[in-house]
């Protein structure tokens, strides 16, 4: 009766299409279901395909500037991004906050063609950016424009490097930007952990952890400005990656007319920059009394990236924090209930050691159990290793995931360019995936207990003196840092 109802109105051909489809639906209901698994552990994966990485040309100007070029039509843009040889670690500490500042007035400071207030109205007319920062270990500077506006762009990008005139209303804007960040430094807890904590890891000589004064500030003029950018912005201290809609030869052409008759900067031995051998153990509290909450961090000096354990730690670092269902937020987040933020893992920088760092916040009610639940998981990732089975969804985990970190060209240029810049293999895009795949449970736990030692961790602890106080006064030691700013120097 049903399916007369069914039918009804439609015509032959429809009659027939209809009653196959219901006829393999019921076939399909009342058949057995071949190689159905019961439990998801069952499920067997092909193997990954090979991922076709496309590679950038790498061109060197006489001059001595590195060019890697990496064409991609999609869309009628076009984008720069250059890496100066320069960086806050060659700063004299008597004047932090030079290189920051040298690198924002590049930009808005204007040029000897253009003030810095008419670059931002062409730039505006033209729908483009162009923009310069100097950070810890690199000075970089970018632009991005339409492909029809790319030649008088780049000249005007061209200008903002080789020709800025740090206009001095600028840099005191710019000067009075950073002396309000000073004064507002202890106001977020988490920047305290971060500032401090590098302090104990790297020590307080070391310049990745100088943080700029009012003293320092004041004391930058616009000669420092000036003789820091004559000193390391020069074309062999450069790396042009270029990306978007061009062909390589008129491309190559136009970089040649902008930048070739930039003349090669002197030979500058970069110092290098101090950090203490080893951390030094212990707990360490800074006090601050309008928090609810107290934050954590533990660890020491990490690796950097051409360590023989950094595959294996890649895989540690998954295991430990990678994901939701990584050891810390399962066992400290969910089981425990005692942080909603809980992170760890051993830093893995380019050119210097990162931090191996656990960290967390939690109730001040609960501050001991925080620090011993952080403890107690970086014992058992030797006491009680990784399995066969946490390794093998760690490296699934990473290569499925790996894709997206090379699923646009701008994305792998950007690789590149970080390889060049710090002197690491040009194949080392290529060979991370069979890296990780090689990896093996054994060296993953190896690894564990080499680099993960919390009989050696340095503590810190941030937070309200009276609800942290009962979970400090086990420990025999404590050192009180001071976190006060110091004040303006008299007269300023």
């Amino acid at each position: 009766m049903m399916a007369g109802k069914l039918f009804v109105g439609l015509k032959t051909h429809q009659i027939l299409y209809l009653s196959c489809f219901l006829s393999l639906i019921l076939w399909n209901m009342t058949s057995p279901v071949l190689a159905q698994v019961q439990q998801v552990e069952e499920l067997q994966y092909p193997p990954l395909p090979d991922l076709v990485i496309p590679e950038p040309e790498r061109v060197v100007l006489d001059n001595g500037m590195v060019v890697l070029l990496m064409e991609d039509h999609e869309l009628p843009l076009v984008s720069l991004s250059a890496f100066m040889r320069t960086g806050s670690r060659l700063e004299p500490q008597d004047k932090i906050g030079l290189a920051s500042l040298t690198g924002t007035v590049m930009r808005t400071g204007g040029t000897r063609t253009q003030s810095g207030d008419e670059l931002d109205e062409f730039l505006e007319g033209k729908a483009a950016m162009i923009e310069t920062a100097i950070g810890g270990s690199a000075g970089t500077a970018s632009m991005s424009c339409l492909k029809e506006d790319f030649p008088v762009v780049l000249e005007v990008f061209s200008d903002i490097l080789r020709t800025p005139v740090f206009a001095p209303e600028k840099l005191k804007i710019a000067k009075n930007q950073v002396l309000a960040g000073i004064a507002r430094q202890n106001d977020d807890p988490g920047e305290i952990v971060s500032r401090e904590f590098k302090k104990l890891v790297y020590g307080e000589r070391s310049p990745y952890t100088w943080v700029p004064t009012y003293a320092t500030i004041f004391g930058i003029t616009q000669k420092d400005v000036v003789r820091w950018h004559q000193t390391y912005v020069h074309p062999n201290r450069i790396i042009l990656g270029l990306v978007g809609d061009f062909q390589k030869k008129t491309a190559l052409a136009l970089l040649n007319k902008v930048f070739g008759d930039w003349s090669r900067g002197p030979a500058v031995k970069d110092s290098k920059a101090f950090i203490q051998e080893h951390t030094p153990a212990g707990v360490f509290y800074v006090e601050k009394n309008d928090m609810t909450q107290a934050k954590i961090a533990m660890g020491y000096q990490g690796i950097r990236r051409d360590h023989p354990d950094y595959y294996s730690l890649v895989i540690v670092n998954q295991i430990l924090s990678g994901s939701f269902g990584a050891r810390l937020f399962s066992n400290v987040r969910s089981k425990q209930g005692l942080a909603y933020d809980v992170h760890g893992g051993v830093g893995l920088q380019w050119d210097y050691p990162g931090m191996a760092i656990l960290s967390m916040s939690t109730k001040t009610q609960t501050t001991a159990k925080g620090i011993d639940a952080l403890i107690e998981e970086s014992r058992k990732m030797v006491s009680d290793p990784p399995t066969e089975d946490e390794v093998t969804n760690a490296k699934a985990s990473i290569l499925n995931s790996f894709v997206f970190s090379v699923d646009s060209p701008s994305k792998i240029l950007g690789k590149y360019l970080t390889y060049e810049y710090y002197g690491y293999p040009s194949t080392w895009l290529k060979t991370f995936r069979r890296g990780i795949e090689q990896v093996t449970v054994a060296q993953v736990r190896e690894a564990a207990a080499r680099h993960l030692r919390p009989q050696d961790f340095a503590i810190l602890v941030v937070g309200p003196r009276e609800g942290t106080n009962p979970a400090l006064t086990r420990y025999k030691n404590i050192q009180e840092l001071d976190i006060r700013i110091p004040d303006p120097p008299k007269g300023t």
